[in-house]
């Protein structure tokens, strides 16, 4: 029983007190519109970013707390054993460490702009107390709010990954599909007459090649439909020429894709190799490693990682973070390995994402990037005056040729580690081709713009890492787009709505499989049906359920750069799913695939690794497979010859995706099953006659 009590009482009286920002006050109308999304409003920007964390708070505080405990280094406090995980990861990378030692030297304006957004949440705790779940979480200050760039950034290119392989020493996933394995000749998708997860789809049309001279873009960044990097939408306006509409992460000041008056971009994530992994030669006990002859102390630093166990009470688990030249070291029953990623030890995201929202045109937007805080993700952009383009963006590790940084390296010499990154001008990027229009699905950079407009990967040094990989999305995209010698608006939804798989690349490989595998019994018959299927997922053919199973089961080997997995097996195990839960083979699309949230229940189409993409998703007890992950905030923005911009978005749910006594708890879901937008009321003058309220906060 003391033990318990011990247990419960632990964990808040260890946990540091937040500090408070800088006193100020904030003056911030938020304008809410018939679908809830905030309007922000106030004289700089600063003030805006208040009111941005205040909002978000009234629809998902329960999430912005796990983003400020995770920031904080309690998150294992609030959800147990998983959040410590990141806790750990927190402690083992030094994110803290980077943001104490490189907060104060950020511009006065992004420090402002962090401050503002901590005390936005401040505000919003001190007046709703009973929400606070962990405490001595609040206040919080700016330093806690950059605290989660720096943690979570690189995971965005696979980090995570290597370090969960090596905590539980386990092989390291593949870092490259070696030689383009799934990408067909660009002839094969070239139309008559024309010339030479997980996952995001992102599309660019530029004037010459629409029909009434637009530039449009489309952002359909794949992500989670709720937790912490969930997109929530909104659009801020500042006194000081701050304009912008889009959506942000939990945690996040400022819109982190979408557009203002002159331009946008949306991200999909990229998978360069920007890893490298040592083995380190280390002393019998470990306390020390050899580098270049010498023989140097292995830094060590005790941490107490919190786990919540169950109730109130809370775990404290020891645990020992190393740290080498290369940088943080994970000790495992194989040995000590060395980790080096890009863009480590850095803050520079936090101001490089703020001025690419200020920014007015190409220069401008290619000036920000320049700064490679970003340490990676695609940027897809278009503009007013008809420029698009892909920034292959990454912050590349600086290698030196004669080593193979795919696989270990060894970690006793310098010969293999040069410090810094490659400069941005080496930086893949892919501008107004003649082909007039971008697409990126996840794929290699080498394939983004079609027949005749794609980089030539010989000029780029194989030292990059750059992913060799393809997507049925992609493929399937580029054979769309390259098909139409006009892309209107109704032409890019209908491309980006598709559900077909295309008949080259892994996807068809994968069915050619399938058709072949020696099987008997509910497999035979599920072979038989999947033999007249249509290829598409549009929820009309009576194979569309067992196809997007089947789709599901090749992307988790596919994605992963794993071996293919077996076709018979994966034959048998969907068709005794559908006949466990449906007792037939051929149940309609839309029974077995929904789109649940509170009390809404609606039919899905689309699947995974297709352009309406519903990548995965829960079983749930009844059968049916509730999606969570796939398309998510789905924007398409345009500008007229004019240079007016348009735009129009749509979400899974709605969104106060947290708060089910919200009108705006789902009541985007039965737009998004019918693949229609709403509009977004960028310009103020236009809000006015759809404003739900108005307030202060």
């Amino acid at each position: 029983m003391l033990a318990a009590l011990v247990l419960a009482v632990w964990e808040p009286l260890v946990a540091r007190q937040g500090v408070a920002p800088p006193a100020r006050r904030y003056d911030t109308v938020i304008a809410r519109d018939t679908f809830g999304v905030p309007h922000i409003f106030e004289r700089t920007d600063a003030d805006v970013s208040y009111g941005v964390a205040y909002a978000h708070a009234e629809d998902d505080f329960a999430t912005l707390q796990e983003v400020v405990a995770m920031s904080r280094g309690r998150l294992g406090a609030l959800t147990g054993k998983e959040g410590a995980a990141t806790d750990y990861a927190l402690a083992l990378l030094g994110a803290r460490e980077t943001v104490d030692r490189d907060y104060d030297k950020q511009p006065a304006d992004v420090r402002a702009l962090l401050d503002a957004y901590a005390a936005g949440l401040n505000r919003f705790a001190a007046q709703h107390p009973g929400e606070v779940q962990l405490k001595r979480l609040f206040p919080v200050d700016g330093r806690d709010i950059a605290t989660g760039f720096v943690l979570r950034s690189p995971f965005f290119f696979g980090l995570d990954k290597v370090l969960g392989a090596l905590a539980k020493d386990q092989p390291l996933p593949p870092e490259s599909a070696g030689a383009v394995p799934d990408t067909p000749d660009p002839a094969v998708l070239a139309p008559a007459g024309e010339g030479n997860l997980n996952g995001s789809n992102g599309f660019a049309v530029a004037p010459r090649r629409s029909t009434d001279g637009w530039t449009r873009l489309l952002s359909n960044a794949h992500q989670p439909w709720r937790g912490q990097v969930a997109w929530y939408e909104l659009v801020v306006h500042s006194g000081q020429g701050w304009n912008f509409a889009g959506a942000t992460f939990p945690g996040v000041p400022y819109p982190l894709l979408g557009h203002n008056e002159h331009l946008g971009w949306t991200n999909t994530v990229n998978r360069p190799d920007m890893v490298d992994v040592y083995r380190l030669a280390t002393n019998a006990d470990a306390s020390a490693y050899r580098f270049d002859g010498r023989w140097r102390a292995l830094e060590r630093h005790r941490v107490w990682l919190p786990v919540r166990l169950w109730g109130p009470f809370v775990l404290p688990v020891p645990r020992t973070v190393y740290r080498a030249v290369q940088g943080p070291v994970i000790v495992n029953r194989s040995g000590a390995f060395a980790i080096r990623y890009g863009g480590a030890d850095q803050l520079r995201m936090v101001e490089e994402y703020h001025r690419l929202t200020r920014a007015r045109d190409l220069a401008g937007f290619q000036h920000a990037l320049a700064m490679q805080g970003v340490p990676g993700t695609n940027f897809i952009y278009g503009d007013a005056t008809g420029h698009i383009g892909l920034f292959y963006n990454a912050s590349f590790p600086r290698r030196r040729g004669g080593f193979d940084y795919r696989h270990l390296l060894p970690g006793d010499t310098s010969r293999d580690f040069l410090p810094g990154t490659v400069p941005w001008s080496a930086v893949p990027r892919n501008l107004d081709r003649a082909s007039g229009f971008i697409v990126n699905a996840n794929n290699t950079p080498f394939q983004v713009a079609g027949a005749g407009s794609e980089m030539n990967p010989a000029a780029w040094s194989p030292l990059l890492g750059i992913e060799t990989d393809s997507t049925n999305r992609a493929t399937r995209a580029i054979e769309l787009m390259g098909a139409s010698r006009a892309i209107g608006e109704a032409d890019l939804l209908r491309i980006k709505f598709d559900t077909g798989v295309s008949r080259q690349g892994w996807a068809a490989r994968w069915f050619a499989d399938l058709l072949t595998a020696k099987v008997g019994g509910d497999a035979r018959r599920a072979q038989a049906l999947l033999a007249g299927w249509d290829r598409t997922l549009d929820g009309r053919g009576r194979a569309d359920a067992l196809a997007a199973m089947l789709m599901r089961a090749g992307q988790k080997w596919h994605y992963q750069r794993l071996p293919e997995a077996d076709p018979a097996a994966e034959l048998t195990t969907a068709a005794t799913y559908l006949q466990s839960h449906f007792a037939r083979l051929d149940p309609p699309l839309g029974s077995v695939l929904r789109l649940r949230h509170g009390a809404v229940d609606l039919p899905m189409d689309g699947g995974p690794d297709v352009l309406r993409a519903a990548s995965t998703w829960d079983e749930a007890p009844d059968g049916r497979l509730v999606v969570n992950h796939g398309d998510s905030f789905v924007l398409l923005v345009g500008w007229d010859r004019a240079g007016r911009v348009r735009s129009r978005s749509i979400q899974p749910y709605g969104e106060a995706t947290t708060r089910p006594a919200s009108p705006h708890y789902s009541d985007q879901a039965s737009l998004f099953v019918q693949h229609r937008l709403k509009p977004v009321w960028f310009n103020p003058a236009e809000l006015c006659a759809h404003v739900e309220r108005v307030y202060r906060p």
